[in-house]
């Protein structure tokens, strides 16, 4: 491949890149600690309803990288869905899409926690469930693909969304407002609304841009004189 070729590959899908290469890193990182030690990275990176009271952010942002099962499985996983949607939208709109379905998805799942056991519809020690993974950016970014993406990348997102529901069981216990299926089911909900109003806005700029430059261009037409 020559190498402006390459170059723009990379600038591109600079996000799901980048996306991808710092998963790849946090699973090999994981991989390498003691057994202790992978629980206390679980235990810190988790979007628990404690540490969201006491590390928010750090959380929030730490859990989208730390998975504990399927390690091998996530960066195809990942692959499938984020170059599509990066595709669609460019970088800076999937990586803003898939950042606001994280915090979206994580909030509404892990506030119903908080309100069941604040009113004592679940136990106290569910304000420390283990909640981390990839898989809020995942479906996010299936969402965006499967409704703006080429043939080629709603069909990798179809494959990607029945794994996730059917091996990934994604949506098991939404009826019972479980964490994980209420959270999947917001953050996809999330990736679409806010996809949708991206696509809409690059449109909207592309087609001004067009409609510009038609203008100029007619300006710049040498006009033929008249004859007398």
């Amino acid at each position: 491949m020559p190498a402006t070729l390459r170059q723009s590959a990379l600038t591109r899908y600079a996000f799901s890149w980048l996306y991808l290469g710092a998963v790849c890193a946090a699973e090999i990182a994981y991989v390498l600690l003691p057994q202790k030690d992978r629980a206390a990275v679980l235990g810190w990176t988790s979007t628990s309803v404690h540490n969201l009271r006491h590390h928010p952010v750090t959380a929030l942002v730490a859990s989208a990288f730390f998975t504990s099962s399927h390690l091998l499985a996530w960066p195809v996983v990942i692959a499938l869905a984020v170059f599509g949607a990066n595709h669609a939208l460019g970088n800076w709109r999937t990586a803003l899409t898939c950042a606001a379905a994280q915090v979206v998805g994580t909030l509404v799942s892990e506030g119903i926690v908080a309100y069941r056991v604040s009113h004592g519809y679940l136990p106290a020690a569910d304000r420390y469930l283990i909640d981390v993974g990839m898989s809020y950016v995942v479906v996010s970014a299936i969402a965006v693909a499967l409704l703006y993406g080429r043939w080629l990348a709603r069909a990798a997102a179809a494959v990607d969304l029945l794994l996730l529901i059917f091996i990934g069981q994604i949506f098991a216990g939404l009826g019972e407002l479980q964490v994980s299926a209420v959270g999947h089911l917001t953050a996809m909900l999330t990736g679409a609304v806010l996809g949708s109003f991206l696509m809409w806005q690059r449109r909207r700029r592309k087609a001004h841009a067009l409609f510009d430059y038609a203008s100029v261009s007619s300006l710049r037409k040498p006009r033929r004189r008249l004859l007398s």
